[in-house]
Protein backbone atom coordinates (compact mmCIF):
# COMPACT_ATOMS: atom_id res chain seq x y z
CA UNK A 1 0.00 0.00 0.00
CA UNK A 2 1.17 3.53 -0.73
CA UNK A 3 1.38 6.26 1.89
CA UNK A 4 -1.60 8.64 2.29
CA UNK A 5 -1.76 11.33 -0.40
CA UNK A 6 1.05 9.64 -2.36
CA UNK A 7 0.17 8.10 -5.74
CA UNK A 8 0.43 4.32 -5.82
CA UNK A 9 2.72 2.76 -8.43
CA UNK A 10 3.79 -0.63 -9.71
CA UNK A 11 7.32 -1.41 -10.86
CA UNK A 12 7.43 -3.82 -13.79
CA UNK A 13 10.78 -5.59 -13.90
CA UNK A 14 13.04 -5.70 -10.85
CA UNK A 15 16.33 -6.88 -12.32
CA UNK A 16 19.66 -5.03 -12.50
CA UNK A 17 18.13 -1.54 -12.67
CA UNK A 18 14.55 -2.22 -11.68
CA UNK A 19 15.49 -3.09 -8.12
CA UNK A 20 16.85 0.46 -7.71
CA UNK A 21 13.45 1.80 -8.74
CA UNK A 22 11.80 -0.61 -6.29
CA UNK A 23 14.03 0.72 -3.51
CA UNK A 24 13.34 4.38 -4.26
CA UNK A 25 9.59 4.17 -4.81
CA UNK A 26 9.34 2.10 -1.64
CA UNK A 27 11.24 4.75 0.34
CA UNK A 28 8.93 7.40 -1.08
CA UNK A 29 5.93 5.46 0.20
CA UNK A 30 4.47 4.90 -3.27
CA UNK A 31 5.15 1.26 -4.16
CA UNK A 32 2.18 -1.11 -4.12
CA UNK A 33 3.05 -3.77 -6.69
CA UNK A 34 6.13 -5.44 -8.15
CA UNK A 35 5.66 -7.39 -11.38
CA UNK A 36 8.33 -9.87 -12.46
CA UNK A 37 8.11 -13.56 -13.32
CA UNK A 38 11.67 -14.30 -12.14
CA UNK A 39 11.77 -16.10 -8.76
CA UNK A 40 14.34 -13.58 -7.49
CA UNK A 41 11.64 -10.89 -7.57
CA UNK A 42 10.16 -12.16 -4.32
CA UNK A 43 13.54 -11.89 -2.63
CA UNK A 44 13.99 -8.33 -3.92
CA UNK A 45 10.50 -7.45 -2.74
CA UNK A 46 11.02 -8.93 0.71
CA UNK A 47 14.31 -7.08 1.17
CA UNK A 48 13.51 -3.69 -0.38
CA UNK A 49 9.73 -3.32 -0.28
CA UNK A 50 8.08 -5.77 2.14
CA UNK A 51 4.83 -3.81 1.95
CA UNK A 52 4.50 -4.40 -1.81
CA UNK A 53 2.73 -7.35 -3.37
CA UNK A 54 4.74 -9.34 -5.92
CA UNK A 55 2.85 -10.57 -9.00
CA UNK A 56 3.99 -12.37 -12.13
CA UNK A 57 1.32 -11.36 -14.65
CA UNK A 58 1.33 -7.91 -16.27
CA UNK A 59 -2.44 -8.08 -16.58
CA UNK A 60 -2.73 -8.02 -12.78
CA UNK A 61 -0.96 -4.65 -12.77
CA UNK A 62 -3.07 -3.24 -15.60
CA UNK A 63 -6.28 -4.24 -13.86
CA UNK A 64 -5.14 -2.95 -10.46
CA UNK A 65 -5.96 0.45 -8.99
CA UNK A 66 -2.37 1.79 -9.07
CA UNK A 67 -2.10 5.26 -10.56
CA UNK A 68 1.19 4.73 -12.38
CA UNK A 69 3.42 2.01 -13.72
CA UNK A 70 7.20 2.11 -13.86
CA UNK A 71 8.71 0.02 -16.66
CA UNK A 72 12.22 -1.37 -16.21
CA UNK A 73 12.12 -4.27 -18.63
CA UNK A 74 14.39 -4.92 -21.68
CA UNK A 75 14.28 -2.15 -24.28
CA UNK A 76 12.54 -4.27 -26.91
CA UNK A 77 9.50 -4.58 -24.61
CA UNK A 78 9.11 -0.87 -23.83
CA UNK A 79 6.77 -0.01 -26.69
CA UNK A 80 4.34 -2.86 -26.11
CA UNK A 81 4.15 -2.55 -22.31
CA UNK A 82 3.92 1.24 -22.42
CA UNK A 83 1.08 1.14 -24.95
CA UNK A 84 -0.81 -1.45 -22.91
CA UNK A 85 -0.37 0.59 -19.73
CA UNK A 86 -1.51 3.83 -21.38
CA UNK A 87 -4.59 2.15 -22.87
CA UNK A 88 -5.35 0.76 -19.40
CA UNK A 89 -5.52 4.32 -18.10
CA UNK A 90 -2.21 4.38 -16.26
CA UNK A 91 0.42 7.08 -16.06
CA UNK A 92 3.78 5.69 -17.19
CA UNK A 93 7.43 6.11 -16.28
CA UNK A 94 9.43 4.04 -18.79
CA UNK A 95 13.16 3.59 -18.67
CA UNK A 96 15.18 4.70 -21.70
CA UNK A 97 14.79 4.29 -24.59
CA UNK A 98 11.14 5.19 -25.09
CA UNK A 99 10.94 2.68 -27.97
CA UNK A 100 13.24 1.18 -30.58
CA UNK A 101 12.12 3.31 -33.54
CA UNK A 102 11.06 6.90 -33.98
CA UNK A 103 7.70 5.87 -35.44
CA UNK A 104 7.01 3.63 -32.44
CA UNK A 105 7.92 6.56 -30.22
CA UNK A 106 5.46 8.82 -32.03
CA UNK A 107 2.76 6.17 -31.53
CA UNK A 108 3.40 6.06 -27.80
CA UNK A 109 3.39 9.86 -27.51
CA UNK A 110 0.09 10.05 -29.40
CA UNK A 111 -1.43 7.42 -27.11
CA UNK A 112 -0.38 9.44 -24.06
CA UNK A 113 -1.91 12.58 -25.56
CA UNK A 114 -5.18 10.82 -26.35
CA UNK A 115 -5.49 9.28 -22.89
CA UNK A 116 -4.28 12.49 -21.19
CA UNK A 117 -1.69 10.42 -19.35
CA UNK A 118 1.64 11.42 -17.87
CA UNK A 119 4.40 9.78 -19.90
CA UNK A 120 7.90 10.13 -18.49
CA UNK A 121 11.17 8.69 -19.80
CA UNK A 122 14.03 7.61 -17.53
CA UNK A 123 16.80 10.04 -18.37
CA UNK A 124 18.13 10.09 -14.81
CA UNK A 125 21.14 12.36 -15.42
CA UNK A 126 18.83 15.27 -16.13
CA UNK A 127 17.88 15.12 -12.45
CA UNK A 128 21.48 15.08 -11.21
CA UNK A 129 22.14 18.17 -9.05
CA UNK A 130 25.56 18.64 -10.68
CA UNK A 131 24.04 18.61 -14.17
CA UNK A 132 21.44 21.11 -12.99
CA UNK A 133 24.27 23.39 -11.84
CA UNK A 134 25.97 23.07 -15.24
CA UNK A 135 22.71 23.92 -16.98
CA UNK A 136 22.50 27.04 -14.84
CA UNK A 137 26.04 28.02 -15.88
CA UNK A 138 25.05 27.71 -19.54
CA UNK A 139 21.76 29.56 -19.21
CA UNK A 140 23.18 32.48 -17.19
CA UNK A 141 26.12 32.90 -19.54
CA UNK A 142 28.70 32.19 -16.82
CA UNK A 143 30.67 30.04 -19.28
CA UNK A 144 30.26 32.49 -22.13
CA UNK A 145 29.31 31.14 -25.53
CA UNK A 146 29.32 27.36 -25.55
CA UNK A 147 31.88 26.12 -28.06
CA UNK A 148 31.77 22.37 -27.67
CA UNK A 149 30.69 19.63 -25.28
CA UNK A 150 32.29 16.25 -24.68
CA UNK A 151 30.97 13.30 -22.73
CA UNK A 152 32.78 10.05 -21.91
CA UNK A 153 31.04 7.04 -20.36
CA UNK A 154 33.54 4.21 -20.17
CA UNK A 155 33.97 1.04 -18.11
CA UNK A 156 34.77 -2.65 -18.20
CA UNK A 157 31.22 -3.27 -17.13
CA UNK A 158 28.10 -5.28 -17.72
CA UNK A 159 27.95 -6.33 -21.39
CA UNK A 160 24.41 -6.45 -22.77
CA UNK A 161 23.32 -9.06 -25.27
CA UNK A 162 20.00 -7.47 -26.22
CA UNK A 163 21.28 -3.96 -27.13
CA UNK A 164 24.53 -2.30 -28.16
CA UNK A 165 26.52 0.26 -26.17
CA UNK A 166 24.98 3.15 -28.12
CA UNK A 167 21.44 2.29 -27.02
CA UNK A 168 22.51 1.25 -23.53
CA UNK A 169 24.80 4.11 -22.44
CA UNK A 170 24.48 7.02 -24.87
CA UNK A 171 20.82 7.99 -24.18
CA UNK A 172 21.94 9.54 -20.87
CA UNK A 173 24.51 11.75 -22.56
CA UNK A 174 22.30 12.66 -25.51
CA UNK A 175 19.50 13.72 -23.15
CA UNK A 176 21.81 15.96 -21.13
CA UNK A 177 23.45 17.54 -24.18
CA UNK A 178 20.08 18.34 -25.77
CA UNK A 179 19.00 19.92 -22.47
CA UNK A 180 22.19 21.97 -22.21
CA UNK A 181 21.88 23.16 -25.81
CA UNK A 182 18.14 23.72 -25.70
CA UNK A 183 17.93 22.56 -29.30
CA UNK A 184 18.17 19.55 -31.57
CA UNK A 185 21.30 18.90 -33.64
CA UNK A 186 20.81 19.10 -37.39
CA UNK A 187 23.47 16.49 -38.14
CA UNK A 188 24.53 13.25 -36.43
CA UNK A 189 27.47 10.98 -37.25
CA UNK A 190 28.61 7.85 -35.41
CA UNK A 191 31.22 5.13 -35.59
CA UNK A 192 31.32 1.88 -33.67
CA UNK A 193 33.13 -1.40 -33.25
CA UNK A 194 31.87 -4.90 -32.35
CA UNK A 195 34.56 -7.00 -30.67
CA UNK A 196 32.76 -9.35 -28.27
CA UNK A 197 29.53 -10.24 -30.07
CA UNK A 198 28.78 -9.97 -33.80
CA UNK A 199 26.81 -6.85 -34.77
CA UNK A 200 26.53 -5.57 -31.18
CA UNK A 201 28.79 -2.54 -30.83
CA UNK A 202 30.94 -2.42 -27.71
CA UNK A 203 32.40 1.03 -28.44
CA UNK A 204 30.85 4.02 -30.22
CA UNK A 205 31.77 7.65 -30.84
CA UNK A 206 28.89 9.95 -31.79
CA UNK A 207 29.20 13.51 -33.09
CA UNK A 208 26.37 16.05 -32.93
CA UNK A 209 26.42 19.32 -34.89
CA UNK A 210 24.05 22.15 -33.94
CA UNK A 211 22.84 25.08 -36.02
CA UNK A 212 24.90 27.58 -34.01
CA UNK A 213 28.11 25.72 -34.85
CA UNK A 214 28.45 23.99 -31.49
CA UNK A 215 29.65 20.42 -31.69
CA UNK A 216 29.31 17.66 -29.12
CA UNK A 217 30.90 14.26 -29.02
CA UNK A 218 29.88 11.21 -27.00
CA UNK A 219 32.32 8.36 -26.40
CA UNK A 220 30.83 5.25 -24.78
CA UNK A 221 32.34 1.83 -24.14
CA UNK A 222 31.89 -1.18 -21.89
CA UNK A 223 35.24 -2.52 -23.12
CA UNK A 224 37.67 -0.14 -21.43
CA UNK A 225 40.25 -0.50 -18.61
CA UNK A 226 39.21 2.69 -16.80
CA UNK A 227 35.88 3.73 -15.40
CA UNK A 228 35.10 7.24 -16.51
CA UNK A 229 31.90 9.24 -16.49
CA UNK A 230 32.85 12.78 -17.36
CA UNK A 231 30.97 15.69 -18.94
CA UNK A 232 32.93 18.74 -20.10
CA UNK A 233 31.57 22.04 -21.41
CA UNK A 234 34.00 24.43 -23.11
CA UNK A 235 32.84 28.03 -23.14
CA UNK A 236 34.37 31.24 -24.44
CA UNK A 237 34.86 32.54 -20.87
CA UNK A 238 35.18 29.47 -18.66
CA UNK A 239 35.13 25.68 -18.75
CA UNK A 240 33.23 23.23 -16.56
CA UNK A 241 33.86 19.55 -15.88
CA UNK A 242 31.73 17.07 -13.95
CA UNK A 243 33.28 13.75 -12.96
CA UNK A 244 30.48 11.42 -11.86
CA UNK A 245 33.00 8.84 -10.57
CA UNK A 246 34.72 11.17 -8.10
CA UNK A 247 31.56 13.32 -7.71
CA UNK A 248 33.46 16.53 -8.45
CA UNK A 249 32.14 19.52 -10.39
CA UNK A 250 34.93 21.96 -11.24
CA UNK A 251 34.66 25.39 -12.85
CA UNK A 252 37.86 26.42 -14.61
CA UNK A 253 38.72 30.06 -15.23
CA UNK A 254 40.38 29.09 -18.50
CA UNK A 255 39.97 30.27 -22.07
CA UNK A 256 41.85 31.39 -25.16
CA UNK A 257 42.13 35.10 -25.89
CA UNK A 258 43.39 36.68 -29.10
CA UNK A 259 46.01 39.29 -28.23
CA UNK A 260 47.59 41.27 -31.08
CA UNK A 261 46.42 38.63 -33.51
CA UNK A 262 47.84 35.73 -31.50
CA UNK A 263 45.70 33.14 -29.68
CA UNK A 264 46.90 33.08 -26.07
CA UNK A 265 45.79 30.38 -23.59
CA UNK A 266 44.66 31.87 -20.28
CA UNK A 267 45.12 29.25 -17.57
CA UNK A 268 43.25 30.12 -14.40
CA UNK A 269 42.37 28.11 -11.35
CA UNK A 270 39.78 25.39 -11.11
CA UNK A 271 37.29 25.84 -8.28
CA UNK A 272 35.09 23.11 -6.86
CA UNK A 273 31.40 23.89 -7.25
CA UNK A 274 29.18 22.49 -4.48
CA UNK A 275 25.95 20.70 -5.34
CA UNK A 276 23.30 18.78 -3.49
CA UNK A 277 24.07 15.18 -2.53
CA UNK A 278 20.49 14.09 -3.22
CA UNK A 279 20.36 10.80 -5.15
CA UNK A 280 19.44 11.60 -8.77
CA UNK A 281 17.25 8.50 -9.05
CA UNK A 282 15.26 9.48 -5.99
CA UNK A 283 14.77 12.96 -7.45
CA UNK A 284 13.62 11.36 -10.69
CA UNK A 285 11.17 9.07 -8.92
CA UNK A 286 9.81 12.00 -6.93
CA UNK A 287 9.40 13.95 -10.17
CA UNK A 288 7.17 11.18 -11.52
CA UNK A 289 5.03 11.17 -8.38
CA UNK A 290 4.76 14.97 -8.54
CA UNK A 291 3.71 14.81 -12.20
CA UNK A 292 1.06 12.19 -11.44
CA UNK A 293 -0.29 14.39 -8.63
CA UNK A 294 -0.15 17.81 -10.32
CA UNK A 295 -0.73 16.62 -13.93
CA UNK A 296 2.19 18.82 -15.00
CA UNK A 297 4.70 17.04 -17.26
CA UNK A 298 8.16 16.36 -15.82
CA UNK A 299 11.25 17.72 -17.56
CA UNK A 300 11.89 14.28 -19.11
CA UNK A 301 8.46 14.09 -20.68
CA UNK A 302 7.39 12.11 -23.72
CA UNK A 303 8.70 14.74 -26.15
CA UNK A 304 12.09 14.66 -24.47
CA UNK A 305 12.15 10.89 -24.92
CA UNK A 306 11.16 11.24 -28.56
CA UNK A 307 13.95 13.73 -29.29
CA UNK A 308 16.55 11.43 -27.76
CA UNK A 309 15.09 8.52 -29.73
CA UNK A 310 15.40 10.43 -33.00
CA UNK A 311 19.08 11.20 -32.32
CA UNK A 312 19.74 7.58 -31.33
CA UNK A 313 18.13 6.27 -34.48
CA UNK A 314 20.15 8.66 -36.63
CA UNK A 315 23.36 7.64 -34.85
CA UNK A 316 22.58 3.96 -35.38
CA UNK A 317 21.94 4.55 -39.08
CA UNK A 318 25.19 6.52 -39.42
CA UNK A 319 27.13 3.78 -37.66
CA UNK A 320 25.77 1.15 -40.05
CA UNK A 321 26.86 3.40 -42.91
CA UNK A 322 30.40 3.66 -41.52
CA UNK A 323 30.03 7.14 -40.09
CA UNK A 324 28.17 8.87 -42.91
CA UNK A 325 26.53 12.01 -41.44
CA UNK A 326 22.76 11.87 -41.11
CA UNK A 327 20.71 15.05 -41.36
CA UNK A 328 17.91 15.06 -38.82
CA UNK A 329 14.50 15.76 -40.36
CA UNK A 330 13.35 18.21 -37.71
CA UNK A 331 10.32 18.91 -39.87
CA UNK A 332 9.03 15.49 -38.80
CA UNK A 333 8.20 17.01 -35.44
CA UNK A 334 6.47 19.98 -37.00
CA UNK A 335 4.48 17.85 -39.46
CA UNK A 336 3.23 15.69 -36.60
CA UNK A 337 2.37 18.71 -34.47
CA UNK A 338 5.02 17.86 -31.87
CA UNK A 339 6.95 20.56 -30.01
CA UNK A 340 10.62 21.06 -30.84
CA UNK A 341 13.19 23.06 -28.93
CA UNK A 342 13.11 26.73 -29.81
Amino acid sequence: MSAPNVPSVAVIGCGYWGKNLVRNFSRLGALSLICDAHPAARTVGAELAPQAQVVTDLEEVLQSDVSGVVIATPAETHYDITMRALLAGKDVFVEKPLALTYEQGVGVVRAAEETKAILMVGHVLEYHPAVARMLGMVQTGELGKVRYISSNRLNLGKVRREENILWSFAPHDIAVILRLMGSMPFEVAAYGGSYIQPNIADVTVTHLLFNNGVRAHIYVSWLHPFKEQRLVIIGSKKMASFDDVTKRLVLYDQRVEVQEGEPIPIKGNGDLVPFSEDEPLQLECQAFLDAVTTRRPPITDSYSGLRVLQVLQAAQRSMVMNGEPITLPIENFIEKGLPVYS
